[in-house]
């Protein structure tokens, strides 16, 4: 039996972005592969805000080590301004953060 030489790696925080699919939608999704290398996306319909009409909606999760939650807090402020939306939803290490515009 041959055995190979292997390590790990353990990435302890995870960001799960509830992104719009709204106009600037792929333009945030290049920015956040670009900061962190790799993604996953599943898309789905989204009943936020009290409408009865779903949005399609993209939940774009990255994992990542040593990362500030009050930065990442700024950070989604920012895409929910360039998104133009009254809110948006995110996880952090499984926590639900809403950012609302005051």
């Amino acid at each position: 039996m041959v055995e190979e030489s292997y390590f790990t790696k353990v990435l302890p925080d995870s960001i799960k972005f509830y992104l719009p699919r709204t106009e600037g939608y792929m333009d945030v999704v290049k920015e956040i592969v670009a900061q962190y290398g790799s993604m996953s996306l599943i898309e789905f319909d989204g009943y936020f805000e009290g409408k009865f009409e779903p949005i399609k909606y993209t939940r774009l999760e990255v994992h990542t080590t040593d990362i500030d939650e009050r930065h990442i807090i700024e950070y989604a402020n920012k895409i929910r301004a360039r998104l133009k939306q009254h809110s948006l939803a995110f996880e952090f290490n499984n926590k639900l953060i809403l950012v609302i515009k005051r």
